[in-house]
């Protein structure tokens, strides 16, 4: 992203904001002096004016800044929960509740940079300070997810989780309102404007970028032992997160920066303490507000612009609702990923990279509604306002959470058959070369089952209470065993919950069934890959197998005694294996499984010593494909966009000058506590259905809208006021201030804190 780019996305954002040919060509005129071509000639009339107030070159370091910044974020987030269950082995639930306690203290956290922003070292100081805290977290849990520190991984991921979330937190309310100072106001107002779009447009390719890398660096690349690689995973966006905090520092010359204004959180909470116990003690006075109470001992303007604040901050107070749907994508969301297809062709999407769906749809969706959408509704008078933007970008959250409810519901019809407690499930392989006939005594399976050579019988459900023992009548094919009639009577009992396998073979020429092996894993893997083990029936028992990709990945699969179960692992979809044996590396037969799959394969070794083998198929691979979430994000996404990007502006434009920060972080609260309804319900399970859970949320959000349009019914609307210029250091005031420093007249106690050190 260069300063062109930026440019050019400004003078976008300005001819779609003209209504008039004539406003459009004097665009024209600026925007081609901003790209480099006053020198052919082309300026605009009002040039003279523009000169004065120029574009801030600023904004492109604090623009480069947040892209790389939100490539570490996003990037470490988009694969934390994957990691964080099938690494740390935690469970769904535990995994979602860790997720959103993180996200939440990464919204939590920005209260506690602003106050250090607003009341002591200034927005560019703190975000100098807190960013290189962020790196180090990002370094840190890099490093704890390497296999050496397997035993201590869980405790130095969480010191990194808290590390990150304090980083992040710390400067989101700053970057935002430091990037807003930047410009005069009000005559750049509308660029002020644009900058919220530009940052968010940077936010999300950031995003964008990372969402689609990551996961391939987690999956597709070995490393260290493993057959993924969270070390350069995570480690990629930890040197994004670096040259984050060097970019910014490189813009220090060109900042404006304003100096912090004194404890503003205290002092609310003083004047708001005061104007209480005044109220309380002076009953009989009456005043136009209640804060005006408090007249006595603050000046009128700290409560003025407290008054601004609270008003402000009560509008905000039902919208965590939209951010505990929203934040989903990265696990609920993610989790039903993994459990569709995602094979486009040759390529396989992975769960995690469905993410990169709202990023994307958020670069083509800024454009469509700042230039089509909001123009067309601004003619019938609607959507012209940032509460009405926000009360239907939070109804179009609610609609996705509905459309991911329907798809929830479909893919619970595809789940496979797991015993319950006081059921059992069946298999029995049948490794001979000739059928088997087969009798068993369980309650309404009547006659005789027939099972091929190489293939299985499965029953699926077998009440343990009617049937606590199975008796099984095997009788083998008059061409089996040289020609003689072979029977074998056996009695098995099941345990409750369980899957067992047996496998029907000879000793001796004489009918055997041998198991169980341990017990089946008929449950579809948690990132949706395909489950495989064998089961085998060998003359020999010199050698192992093992599986090999085309890519070159070996994964072996141990094996004890001449009949022999391995235990499952999970190998990429849709990539071709070859599964050998021995140091001969004898193929025995070529694979390439669907994801989501359970599957067997049966290899038995003939007298010659030939292999013959079958893949059987445990568990039906995913059948509903991925892409049917595609409508849950794209609506998720229209409504992130009027109602995130319009929130992220309403709280700043509305905010008092001396409190920007602190509303940008109060707003930035909103998604804290979002996150932390996600943990209540997650914890509690009001519902057990995750198809109910997901109407849950939808119904909450739909009714806290409501709510909150009912809140706002009479909101006035705070005009924009001009810059004081007193609060406000410019680069030029700093060049000067260098100046004097160095002749010694000047003993200013703020100071950039990169002076003399970089």
């Amino acid at each position: 992203m260069s300063s062109r780019f930026i440019k050019a996305f400004l003078f976008w954002a300005d001819w779609s904001d003209s209504s008039s040919s004539s406003q459009r060509n004097g665009i024209v005129g600026e925007t081609t002096r901003l790209l480099g071509n006053e020198d052919r000639g082309q300026r605009h009339p009002d040039d003279s004016l523009k000169d004065e107030i120029m574009y801030p070159k600023s904004v492109f370091f604090i623009v480069l800044n947040e892209f790389c910044e939100r490539f570490s974020f996003y990037g470490m987030r988009t694969i934390l929960s994957l990691y964080l269950r099938d690494v740390l082995l935690f469970t769904d639930d535990t995994a979602t509740v860790i997720f959103h306690t993180f996200v939440m203290l990464c919204y939590f956290t920005p209260i506690f940079g602003a106050m250090i922003a607003d009341s002591f070292l200034g927005k560019f100081r703190t975000i100098f300070y807190i960013s290189i805290l962020y790196a180090i977290g990002n370094i840190v849990i890099s490093v704890g997810s390497a296999p050496v520190l397997e035993g201590a991984a869980i405790p130095v991921t969480m010191i990194a989780l808290v590390m990150i979330a304090a980083g992040t937190g710390g400067i989101k309310p700053c970057v935002a309102a430091f990037g807003g100072e930047q410009f005069t106001l009000p005559e750049q107002e509308k660029q002020q404007k644009q900058f919220f779009s530009l940052f968010y447009f940077a936010i999300n390719a950031g995003s964008l970028i990372t969402t689609f890398v990551t996961p391939v660096l987690r999956q597709d690349i070995q490393c260290l032992g493993k057959s993924t690689c969270y070390p350069l995973a995570f480690g990629i966006p930890a040197l994004l997160m670096i040259l984050s905090v060097v970019v910014f520092v490189c813009g220090k010359t060109s900042y404006r920066i304003r100096k912090p204004d004194g404890n503003i959180v205290l002092q609310t909470f003083s004047v708001i303490k005061h104007a209480i116990g005044q109220k309380i003690s002076n009953k009989g006075v009456k005043k136009d507000h209640w804060l005006d109470h408090a007249s006595d001992k603050y000046d009128s303007t700290v409560i003025e612009d407290i008054k601004g604040a609270l008003k402000v901050a009560w509008l905000l107070l039902p919208l965590p609702v939209f951010w505990a749907l929203f934040d989903q994508q990265g696990s609920r969301w993610t989790f039903q990923s993994a459990r569709m297809n995602g094979r486009i062709g040759s390529f396989t999407l992975k769960p995690d990279q469905m993410q990169v769906v709202n990023p994307l749809l958020i670069l083509f969706f800024i454009p469509i509604f700042e230039s089509i959408l909001y123009p067309l509704c601004a003619k019938c008078n609607f959507l012209q306002k940032s509460i009405p933007r926000i009360f239907f970008g939070g109804c179009l959250a609610a609609l996705a959470f509905v459309l991911s409810g329907i798809v929830e519901n479909q893919l619970q019809a595809t789940n496979p058959i797991v015993p319950t407690p006081d059921q059992g499930q069946l298999r029995i392989f049948n490794s001979l070369q000739c059928p088997i006939a087969l009798n068993a005594s369980i309650k309404d399976l009547n006659g005789e089952i027939n099972i091929p050579s190489l293939q299985s019988w499965t029953v699926q459900e077998i009440n343990l209470s009617e049937n606590p023992e199975i008796k099984l009548s095997l009788i083998a094919d008059s061409t089996c065993l040289n020609g003689q009639e072979n029977k074998l009577q056996k009695e098995l009992s099941i345990p409750g919950g369980m899957a067992l396998s047996y496998l029907i073979t000879s000793k001796n020429n004489t009918l055997s069934l041998e198991g169980p092996f341990a017990p089946d894993n008929v449950e579809r893997s948690h990132d949706g890959f395909p489950k495989l083990r064998v089961i085998s029936n060998l003359i020999t028992n010199s050698g192992e197998f093992t599986l090999k990709s085309e890519q070159g990945n070996i994964k072996s699969l141990e094996i004890s005694g001449k009949v022999n179960a391995t235990e499952y692992t999970t190998i990429s979809p849709g990539v071709s294996y070859k599964l050998q044996y021995g140091k001969a590396e004898t193929t025995i037969i070529e694979l390439n499984l669907e994801p989501g799959g359970v599957y067997t394969v049966l290899v038995i070794q003939k007298a010659d010593g030939e292999f013959e083998s079958q893949l059987i198929e445990i568990t039906p691979p995913n059948s509903i494909h991925m892409l049917w979430q595609m409508p849950q994000y794209i609506v998720m996404t229209a409504g992130e966009v009027m109602f995130s990007i319009t929130g992220l502006q309403f709280s700043f434009t509305q905010a008092p000058a001396s409190m920007k920060s602190l509303m940008q972080a109060m707003w930035l609260l909103t998604v804290a506590f979002g996150n932390l309804i996600v943990v209540i319900i997650a914890e509690a399970q009001f519902v057990k259905s995750q198809t109910a859970e997901f109407f849950l949320f939808a119904g909450l959000l739909l009714a806290v809208m409501f709510v909150f349009l009912f809140m706002a019914r009479n909101y006035q609307y705070v005009e924009v006021q001009k810059d004081d210029e007193s609060e406000v250091e410019l680069p030029e005031t700093r060049r000067s201030r260098k100046e004097e420093e160095a002749n010694g007249n000047v003993n200013d106690a703020y100071e950039s804190p990169t002076e003399g050190a970089l």
